[in-house]
């Protein structure tokens, strides 16, 4: 059984991972939220686990190994399913979910897990479109790209918004900027000045979104 302090950093470390290929000690503090130091000592230890969980180069940072990742595959999809149930059965909104899903997710068997899954009809992906893994590890191939690289006049449909900032959940939510939702990019500013967007349904009204909005929002780009 691994700690909940480990679990974390795998799933942090992974998704280091998937962005830029290695997650360095910087990186990894800064996310969680934590000193350096406090960092380097835990990929120390994740390092010198029988089987290791990492590569670790000292003053760098660390990769996952195969097991290591298959490990936060295992995380992430507990959280993933944590949160989707909060939302299906429970009634939370997606704001409302990404807390206690990571406070949930430690204290679950596999055996509630697998029975979840099969409650909630093994969906494929969360409240904020995050694709869950399925029982072997796996994740199916996505093409998405940011909101804040679409160029004017480009469209896209909104397929995932980063769960870790309630009030940007709440606030796409208010605005109708939800899952599903397509957009189109009417202006960016230059010298990361906002992007205006418009959903191109008749009635609705231009926005401008600073690019902190942008960069959480992940689109399938209109060809």
């Amino acid at each position: 059984m691994l700690t909940s302090s480990v679990e974390n950093y795998l799933k942090t470390i992974y998704s280091l991972q998937q962005e830029t290929g290695w997650a360095s000690t910087s990186a990894i503090a800064e996310i969680m939220e934590v000193a350096n130091p406090s960092v380097t000592m835990m990929l120390k230890r994740m390092a010198a686990m029988d089987p290791a969980l990492i590569t670790y180069v000292p003053y760098e940072g660390a990769k996952l190994t195969p097991g290591g990742e298959r490990q936060a595959l295992d995380v992430i999809r507990v959280h993933r399913l944590m949160e989707t149930f909060l939302v299906k059965a429970l009634g939370y909104t997606w704001d409302e979910v990404h807390e206690d899903a990571e406070r949930l997710e430690h204290a679950s068997s596999p055996r509630l897990i697998e029975r979840m899954a099969s409650f909630l009809g093994d969906p494929a992906r969360d409240p904020h479109g995050e694709d869950i893994p399925d029982r072997n590890g796996k994740l199916p191939q996505r093409s998405e790209t940011p909101l804040t690289q679409l160029d004017p006049g480009q469209s896209g449909r909104i397929v995932r918004v980063a769960a870790d900032k309630p009030d940007i959940l709440r606030y796409l939510d208010e605005i109708g900027l939800t899952l599903d939702v397509t957009v189109e990019v009417l202006e960016k500013a230059p010298f990361s000045g906002p992007v205006t967007i418009k959903n191109p349904q008749p009635g609705s009204a231009a926005r401008a979104l600073g690019r902190e909005v942008t960069n959480r929002i992940y689109v399938e780009a209109s060809d």
